[in-house]
This record gives structure tokens, C-alpha cells and sequence, in this order.
């Protein structure tokens, strides 16, 4: 069985989406998906600078958008008688995504339209760097250690466990001052302690000013339920409703993600292979480590669609939904 994961922020790269023009229909998506977002997808994707594209406002848009344009890349055509994003239940078992990605797998799966992710995507980014600006805060990924002594560790320095990854990885959140404190008082068993290139303390209480901004405009939003199974960051659990996905979406911005518990439920449902779409890199990589025996691809330029098409047709098993009574308990 297959699972289709989506990278969150951090995951761009200055000119990442340059080769993905040279595919069908890809520039006429990011012009319109631009013209929805009210942001130039495809000058940020292909000619603006790592300073540029950091930028929460821009960066989350910019790999949603990503991330969909590879997935109907992979999708739209390879298979017989495929149809788009259509096509994906009958492939891919489940979906996930990473913070942000979440939103690209929400539209994956079918829960949102493209245009509908795109406008929810611009207004949490413009949410989240307001509510990044009110405070001088961070990330700093923690590189080695077991998890119960770095989250006790940074428990005493007032830090939040923001992201968990597993494969000895938590990326901790708090202001600078906070953070600041921990490189000079690292976890036993630490490695490294490596400050992210984001704007603020995401998946904290720091963000609840962007949380109350989304509650306000997604109660418009329309969805419909997940066309495979969706798997949440929050707890790893199965949401079968498409409301259940939008109240996690919200959320999670200022919840911490639990992609640990997202790997287990991988494992638990029997997955056998991983695609990630773009830019992808950073959660194939997680699973090498976490998930052994479970084979993946990364969708880092359109040279990988043919590896990911293999894939798919060697692992493509559909998963039964489990009943939302048997979602994992947060």
C-alpha cells in the first residue's frame, strides 16, 4: 500500500519549481492558482531569492502549490485512462502532510478544490507572519537524545516540542531568548542544536492570533470528505469527514505536529511505499530512517515521475477508511 505525503515550510529551494514549466499544463495552473492566491507563484518558485521565499506569507502558498502541480503532474497522465487527482484512491491508500503540507493533502484527497487550498493557504501564511511579528521567536531543530528526556529539557526552559519527527528528531519552538538558552544548555545525548530559517514559533500558543483568523473564514469554506484515507499530524489518527479535517487544519497551527505518530499509523495500516511530493526531500528522508523496508521516492524535479509511476504500480493497494470511532486517541 501507498502513501502520498506532502513536505512543509522549509522544505523550498530558490528556482525549485524552475524545471516543473517545462511540463503540460503546470505554468497555466501556477498563473491561475497566482491570480487565486494574489501572489506571483511562478516568479517566487523560479527567480526569487532564499530571503525572498522564507517569507512565511510567501513560502506556505509557494509549496502548496508545489506540491499539487507535482501531484497532478503524476497523476495526470502514465496511466491508463487516468483522470487527475481523480485517479488517486484508486492508487494511493492514504495521504498526509507535514504542518502546511497538510493542506496540500487535503486537497489531494478531494477534502478541498485547488482554488479553496490555495486562498486557505495565503490567509494562514499572512495570519501566521502577523502573529510571528508580535514577538521575537524561532525554531531550532534538536538532533539526537531520547524524546522523553528532550521534551522534559525543554519543558524547563519554557520551549514547546513543535514538530516531533521521530527518528531522533524534535524541532523545538520559543522565543529567542528561550532558544538562546538551550544552545548553551543542550538535552543529554544531543548532538546539535540547528536554528530553522523560519520567521516564528509555529504549532505554538504564540500562533492562537492566526488560529482565531482562520476559525473566521473557514466556516464558508466548502469540503467535501477524504476520497482515501487522510492522516492527521495531530495524533496520527484516520479522519473520514471532511469538517474533521478542516477543524484539524486550523487547529494545528498552533499544535504541535506529531509526524511520529503519523509513521506509526503508516506501519500499523501496512504501508509498503512513499511517495513525497514537491519539493520533496525531507519526509522520504525521515522515513529512510524511521520507516526501514518501506520504499520511497522523492518528486524533487519532473525526472523522479517515472520512478514514483513505477512505484505506484508495483505498491498501489486502496485502504478501507477505518469508522472515525477508531481514530487514535490524541
Amino acid at each position: 500500500m501507498l502513501v502520498l505525503v506532502a513536505p512543509g515550510q522549509g522544505a523550498q529551494k530558490p528556482g525549485f519549481l524552475t524545471p516543473w514549466l517545462d511540463l503540460p499544463g503546470v505554468t497555466e495552473r501556477l498563473t491561475w492558482w497566482s491570480a487565486v492566491s494574489g501572489l506571483d507563484l511562478i516568479h517566487y518558485g523560479t527567480k526569487a531569492d532564499e530571503e525572498e521565499i522564507r517569507d512565511t506569507a510567501v513560502a506556505q502558498p509557494l509549496l502548496v502549490a508545489a506540491g499539487l502541480a507535482s501531484a497532478h503532474a503524476l497523476f495526470g497522465e502514465g496511466f491508463e485512462g487516468a483522470t487527475g487527482l481523480a485517479e488517486l484512491p484508486n492508487r494511493i491508500g492514504a495521504v498526509a502532510g507535514h504542518s502546511v503540507g497538510e493542506i496540500t493533502a487535503a486537497a489531494a484527497s478531494g477534502v478541498l478544490t485547488d482554488e479553496a487550498a490555495m486562498v486557505l493557504v495565503r490567509r494562514r501564511g499572512l495570519a501566521m507572519a502577523e502573529a510571528a511579528s508580535r514577538t521575537e521567536t524561532g525554531m531550532a531543530a534538536i538532533l539526537g537524545g531520547e524524546q522523553d528526556d528532550v521534551v522534559s529539557h525543554l519543558d524547563k526552559h519554557g520551549l514547546t516540542p513543535a514538530n516531533v519527527n521521530g527518528a531522533g528528531q524534535i524541532v523545538a519552538a520559543g522565543t529567542a531568548e528561550q532558544l538562546a538558552a538551550l544552545a548553551e544548555d543542550k538535552p543529554e545525548g544531543v548532538r546539535r542544536v540547528v536554528p530553522l530559517k523560519v520567521a516564528g514559533a509555529f504549532h505554538t500558543d504564540h500562533m492562537a492570533p492566526a488560529v482565531a483568523a482562520l476559525e473566521a473564514l473557514v466556516a464558508g469554506v466548502p469540503v467535501a470528505d477524504p476520497r482515501t484515507a487522510y492522516v492527521s499530524n495531530r495524533d496520527g489518527g484516520v479522519v473520514t469527514t471532511g469538517a474533521g479535517v478542516i477543524e484539524r487544519l486550523v487547529a494545528q497551527v498552533s499544535n504541535p505536529v506529531r509526524w511520529d505518530l503519523c509513521m506509526e499509523t503508516f506501519q500499523e495500516m501496512g504501508v509498503t511505499g512513499l511517495i513525497e511530493v514537491a519539493p520533496g526531500g525531507t519526509l522520504a528522508g525521515i522515513a529512510k530512517r524511521a520507516l526501514p523496508g518501506v520504499t520511497n521516492v522523492a518528486l524533487k524535479t519532473p525526472d523522479d515521475l517515472d520512478t514514483a509511476r513505477a512505484l505506484i504500480e508495483e505498491h498501489a493497494v486502496p485502504v478501507d477508511t477505518p469508522a472515525e470511532e477508531e481514530l487514535r486517541e490524541a
